[in-house]
């Protein structure tokens, strides 16, 4: 037999029996600093992979890479929360309760501490309303146009006027007494007694005022709630605000007790015919009295306090929003033009 057909024959047998006498990975002996894990107990409880995880580590691995230590029970947390951790913090970063932003802007609590008793009389006056105010404003706008409703409304707008203008001189406004003089002329000349209003097509501003706003600006500002019997919403100073506009009413001055009572009832229909949008709103409320409540306080403070000039406050303004007496502006034709010598001659 030639050499060149027993070599590869040869080979071949001593990779086989290299390989049938190499030592296992299970049978080779560990090195001479590992520690062999004792055998498993069948009565001990069962290791969770969390725990399992741990014990293969040796003693200091989990500080040395900067992993935090596995806890019992614990969900393994992915590379991604590692690092978020890292950077953030342990706890995810929650914006809700970080300390650093600011807190919620909240609207001012009305001042009620008369809530039993307010809401007593509102419930008084929530059943009076559904069983007599309610139906009357409906039928009203069902039977009277929208054009005679409008007129109705214009006609009790005008004789708003004189409580306005007094109230006005006593608050220090003369330019909008002066104004509210001229609308109430106009409108009840031109507009046939206030059913029409042409002091609105001649740009003339409306406005209303009454005791219980003087006296806000006088400097009572803060005061209780209070809900009167078939009045509705008030405060301690509006109530008393009442009481100071009755002399000025035009209505209280007609002499007729029918006519007086005929007026002072068309113009309760009109003024509830124009809240039936608030309907809605007012039904799907969780607590209706709270609604009218805030509705009507932040409402009245904004007649009483909105408006800033009539508290003197111009210069808190920007100049954009204060009137033209403390911010005029220069007409055009009456600025100056630079001069820039005289022009080159055209080639």
């Amino acid at each position: 037999m030639s050499l060149s057909r027993i070599a590869p024959a040869i080979v071949i047998a001593a990779l086989v029996s290299a390989c049938a006498g190499a030592p296992r990975a299970a049978d080779a002996p560990p090195p001479a600093d590992a520690v062999v894990a004792a055998p498993a107990d069948p009565a001990a409880e069962p290791v969770t992979a969390p725990e399992a995880v741990a014990a293969s580590l040796p003693a200091g691995a989990a500080d040395a890479e900067g992993a935090s230590p596995v806890a019992p029970d614990a969900p393994m947390r992915t590379s991604a929360e590692d690092d978020f951790a890292a950077i953030y913090g342990e706890e995810p970063y929650d914006p809700i309760a970080d300390p650093t932003l600011p807190e919620g802007v909240q609207a001012p609590r009305a001042y009620d501490p008369w809530e039993k008793y307010n809401r007593r009389v509102h419930a008084f006056n929530d059943v009076v309303d559904r069983a007599i105010a309610r139906p009357l404003a409906r039928a009203y706008v069902q039977v009277v146009p929208r054009p005679v409703r409008l007129g109705v409304t214009n006609f009790f707008d005008n004789l708003r006027a004189p409580v306005t203008l007094v109230n006005q001189l006593l608050q220090g406004r003369p330019r909008d007494a002066a104004q509210t003089l001229g609308r109430f002329t106009v409108n009840t000349t031109l507009g046939v007694a206030g059913i029409f209003d042409p002091a609105s097509d001649l740009k003339m501003k409306r406005r209303s005022e009454d005791f219980g706003q003087t006296l806000g600006v006088w400097g009572w500002r803060n005061s209780r709630y209070l809900e009167l019997p078939f009045f509705g919403p008030r405060t301690v100073r509006d109530g008393l605000g009442l009481v100071g506009d009755a002399p000025l009413s035009v209505t209280r001055q007609v002499d007729d007790d029918t006519t007086r009572y005929a007026l002072q009832g068309l113009q309760l229909v009109d003024t509830r015919a124009q809240l039936l949008s608030l309907d809605n709103l007012r039904e799907g409320a969780v607590d209706d009295y709270a609604l009218v409540r805030d509705s009507w306080m932040q409402r009245r403070n904004y007649q009483i306090f909105g408006d800033r000039r009539s508290l003197g406050d111009d210069d808190d303004l920007p100049d954009y929003l204060q009137d033209e007496e403390s911010n005029p502006t220069v007409p055009v034709d009456a600025m100056p033009i630079p001069d820039i010598g005289t022009p080159p001659p055209a080639s």
